[in-house]
């Protein structure tokens, strides 16, 4: 079953990547300060973040008040599967997913391992195969996968 996948560039308190996965009809989401590397060697600190609302997945513009108030643009989007068809409610559950990305910037086999102590921190890597690159800087790519804009003219056209 295909599952909605998509990655924005917040530009709020601090600028960070928001990770959001489409799990029992919402988003489960995580707060990425470096974003993503496609260096299985590099591990990213992913902070777990309230569910969204489904209809979020692809939002663009700005946010003008309360929770994650800021310009958020669509920096990446597409669809996940589990690994060996695990369901990814008893992944979530057990802090430990492993998905086949099927996006535009980010592709192939992916983890979110939960730390045991700290229930909102997880790290997000890229695992071992064929779309791995230590060498590239995907976040050199900074622009909307929607509409090609940057942070700075969605914040220009959109206040």
């Amino acid at each position: 079953m295909k599952r909605k996948y998509s990655i924005q560039l917040h530009d709020a308190s601090h600028l960070h990547y928001d990770l959001r996965l489409e799990i029992n009809g919402k988003l489960a989401s995580w707060a990425i300060p470096k974003g993503p590397s496609l260096n299985p060697k590099e591990k990213r600190l992913a902070i777990k973040t309230p569910d969204h609302e489904i209809s979020y997945v692809d939002f663009e513009g700005i946010i003008k008040e309360g929770y994650g108030k800021g310009t958020v643009l669509l920096w990446d989007e597409g669809w996940y599967e589990p690994k060996n068809n695990i369901p990814m409610e008893k992944q979530l559950q057990e802090r430990k997913i492993e998905i086949f990305i099927h996006g535009k910037k980010l592709k192939g086999l992916w983890a979110l391992i939960g730390f045991k102590e700290e229930e909102n921190m997880w790290l997000f890597f890229k695992m071992h195969d064929q779309y791995e690159d230590k060498d590239k800087n995907i976040l050199d790519e900074s622009y909307s996968i929607k509409t090609k804009r940057t942070l700075k003219q969605i914040e220009q056209e959109e206040s």
